[in-house]
C-alpha cells in the first residue's frame, strides 16, 4: 500500500484555487451550461453579474456556441465535484487524491485548450487580452501545476 500524500508547499495555493473552482463551477458554469442566459435580466443573479464582464471581455458568453456550452457543462458536472473531492483529498492527504488529481489535471488542461480555442478564435474574441488572460490562464496553469505536484517521483537508487 502506498503511503499517504506528503504535505507540499503547493497545496497551500492549490487547495484555495480548487475551492474557488468549485464555487465558480456551481454558480456560473453549470447554470450557463444548462441554458441560463448571461444577460442583464438573467433569472440567475450570478449570471446577471457576469453580463458586464461578458460584454467587455468575453462576448462569446452572450451567445455561446456548442463547444463553449460543452466546456461549461464539463466544468459544472465533472470539474466541480472532482475539485471538491480534491480539496478534501489534498487537505487530508488521501492516497486516492493522486490518481484522481492526475486524471483531472489532464482533463482540465484539455478543457481549457478547447475553451481558449473557441474564445480566442471564434467570431467574438476578447477585445482586451491584457485583462482577459490574467483572469482565465489560472484555469490552465493550476491543473498543470496539480499534475506536476502529484506526479509520482522515484528517489535516486530505487
Amino acid at each position: 500500500m502506498s503511503p499517504p500524500l506528503a504535505r507540499h508547499a503547493l497545496d497551500f495555493a492549490l487547495i484555495p484555487f480548487l475551492a474557488v473552482s468549485v464555487l465558480y463551477g456551481a454558480l456560473f458554469s453549470l447554470p450557463e451550461g444548462l441554458g441560463v442566459p448571461v444577460a442583464p435580466d438573467s433569472p440567475w443573479p450570478p449570471l446577471r453579474a457576469l453580463h458586464g464582464w461578458a460584454v467587455e471581455q468575453e462576448p462569446t458568453h452572450l451567445d455561446p456556441p456548442r463547444t463553449l456550452i460543452a466546456s461549461t457543462l464539463f466544468d459544472g458536472f465533472v470539474q466541480t465535484p472532482v475539485c471538491a473531492a480534491l480539496v478534501y483529498g489534498l487537505a487530508r492527504r488521501r492516497r486516492w487524491a493522486r490518481p484522481l488529481g492526475l486524471v483531472y489535471a489532464g482533463a482540465g488542461v484539455i478543457n481549457m485548450w478547447f475553451y481558449f480555442f473557441e474564445t480566442l478564435s471564434g467570431p467574438l474574441p476578447p477585445p482586451h487580452l491584457a485583462v482577459y488572460l490574467p483572469f482565465n490562464l489560472p484555469w490552465l496553469f493550476a491543473p498543470a501545476l496539480l499534475g506536476w505536484r502529484l506526479w509520482p517521483r522515484q528517489k535516486i537508487g530505487q
